[in-house]
């Protein structure tokens, strides 16, 4: 989600005494949150305005998540469907924030809201993990990947989630939900797209029965990590809005993409070009292999589920662009994403040609 910042963009500013009152009359709360003493704006996080609620005696914080204001697409930014499915993992083998309550009152802060503990910890935001040893490199990457695994080996029905997806095939439905999404927040005909929703489409693999809790956006800057004796574990995974009901691969897939993009794309910290056996890290072959190990599940139609992952990433970044020129992004320099689009929809075609 970022590191902090003191100044607040004056359309995502929180009302503290609105939101104290409804603190102290949330009876149903484990235990009484105390009072605010401040509350900070997360720089980083294109999509749910994020912020830190530091409570008295500076002994606690807490984290609040919000929807923006202005019209939303359809079925975006679910902050109640991030609330309940972090409210289902938090016993399992898959860390995440404890969550504290889920605020669908929009007279509260105009839109729904939840909030839950801080996660301590590091959040790395260059793939390439510059700042860190050569030779520990390889334990946060074997982090992600033993926490990828654990979520994707995760039965949705053994922890209330049997119904957090549709049933049927999950590429279907998301190229649906993407093509639609993407059609909705158009500013122009950019031809990589409609090549590649094209493509994709009639590319789709059959659907293989295979359902697991996807996360949506699996990537470095998504979890964070705490350097004990046994080296850096992940301490949280982050940003469930995206997720539900699909396939396995799709997170495997989105893990992957960064080794196809290059540093500084979109605001993504991709690997596109270095030597990642020079600087410590796994390459992609790797990483599917030991996922595959590790789940048991079979890696077939490989291009497919990376160039997917690509194209939905570049319909993301559209709508957060148009939402900036509508002025409703939480980073009001969102509109500059736009740019992104176009290249990223690229290298989703270079991969469906290349493999």
């Amino acid at each position: 989600m970022g590191d902090h910042q003191t100044s607040i963009d004056s359309i995502h500013t929180i009302d503290r005494d609105r939101l104290q009152a409804y603190f102290d009359k949330r009876a149903e709360m484990s235990a009484p949150v105390g009072r605010i003493t401040s509350i900070e704006k997360f720089s980083g996080g294109q999509s749910n305005p994020t912020f830190l609620l530091t409570m008295e005696g500076s002994t606690r914080q807490l984290v609040l998540r919000k929807q923006p204001p202005g019209i939303l697409l359809k079925s975006a930014h679910a902050v109640d469907r991030e609330y309940r499915v972090m409210s289902a993992l938090r016993k399992t083998a898959v860390p995440v924030p404890q969550m504290i309550c889920l605020c669908e009152d929009k007279s509260i802060l105009g839109t729904l809201f939840f909030v839950m503990n801080y996660v301590p910890g590091a959040t790395f935001w260059q793939a390439a993990l510059p700042d860190i040893e050569k030779q520990r490199r390889a334990e946060i990457y074997q982090g992600m990947i033993d926490t990828l695994a654990a979520l994707a080996l995760i039965q949705p029905a053994h922890i209330g989630l049997s119904e957090f997806g549709k049933p049927g095939n999950y590429y279907e439905r998301q190229l649906k939900r993407w093509s639609g999404q993407y059609r909705q927040s158009e500013m122009k005909t950019i031809k990589s797209m409609e090549w590649i929703m094209e493509w994709l489409a009639e590319h789709m693999p059959a659907d293989d029965g295979l359902v697991a809790l996807v996360h949506g956006d699996f990537r470095l800057d998504n979890l964070k990590f705490i350097d004990d004796d046994s080296g850096y574990q992940v301490s949280g995974v982050l940003d469930w809005e995206l997720s539900t009901l699909g396939h396995p691969l799709a997170d495997l897939a989105n893990l992957c993409m960064q080794m196809r993009v290059p540093e500084g794309m979109a605001n993504m910290s991709g690997l596109a070009g270095k030597d990642v056996k020079a600087l410590g890290i796994p390459d992609e072959q790797s990483i599917v292999e030991q996922f595959a190990d590790r789940t048991g599940v079979r890696i077939e139609h490989w291009p497919f589920y990376v160039a997917f992952g690509l194209f939905r990433i570049a319909a993301i970044l559209q709508g957060v662009a148009k939402r900036a020129v509508d002025g409703n992004a939480s980073n009001p320099q969102a509109a500059k994403l736009a740019e992104f689009v176009e290249p990223l929809a690229d290298i989703a075609i270079d991969v469906a040609n290349n493999g």
